[in-house]
């Protein structure tokens, strides 16, 4: 595999320096992935736009890590797990929802297991969920908003999780302590 950049606040290209700037400014570093997808500053400006727009969802904060957790677990994505579970810390997210997704568990809250299970099926099927997926995410108090929402975060994590997969890139030493891989890798 090619050997791809994962530029930097202080050695990047002229044509990264306006998002590089604009990821400097909002985490106070270049995480490897934003460094990673600066090379292509539309797909980094793309990143921040949907992951702002996941923020902006109906989820609450639990539910959208839920989410994310779950689309990050199916393709196995070492970075993404590692940097979600420090975010997730930081934003108090409780301890047994964090380690129940790092666990590849199932949660205790059904309305959670529920959303999961949803996003399972959506990612496995590639968008075609059948009634009874929908009915089952609908009977668990969602509606047709959360389906949407759904998509637009495993869109945000399509973008992420494939390129720390081309990239291979490694994790930054702020979530080092989260490092995760996952079950049939940790088992070998």
């Amino acid at each position: 595999m090619s050997k791809f950049p994962i530029h930097t606040a202080e050695s990047h290209p002229e044509h990264a320096a306006e998002v590089i700037g604009t990821i400097q400014k909002r985490y106070g570093f270049v995480p490897g992935l934003l460094g990673a997808l600066s090379e292509s500053p539309s797909a980094a400006g793309a990143y921040l736009s949907l992951g702002e727009a996941v923020r902006n969802s109906s989820f609450t904060p639990t539910e959208r890590h839920v989410v994310w957790f779950t689309i990050n677990t199916l393709h196995e994505c070492h970075y993404c797990m590692a940097a979600h579970t420090g975010i997730a810390k930081s934003e108090n997210i409780p301890d047994d929802v964090i380690e129940t997704a790092r666990a590849g568990s199932d949660y205790a809250d059904p309305r959670l297991q529920a959303l999961k299970v949803f996003t399972t099926k959506m990612v496995i099927d590639r968008g075609w969920p059948q009634p009874d997926d929908l009915q089952a995410l609908f009977a668990a108090g969602y509606t047709h908003q959360t389906v949407l929402d759904v998509i637009l975060t495993i869109s945000h994590k399509v973008l992420s999780n494939y390129t720390n997969h081309v990239v291979e890139t490694p994790v930054d030493p702020p979530f080092a302590q989260y490092e995760w891989a996952p079950a049939a890798a940790a088992a070998e």
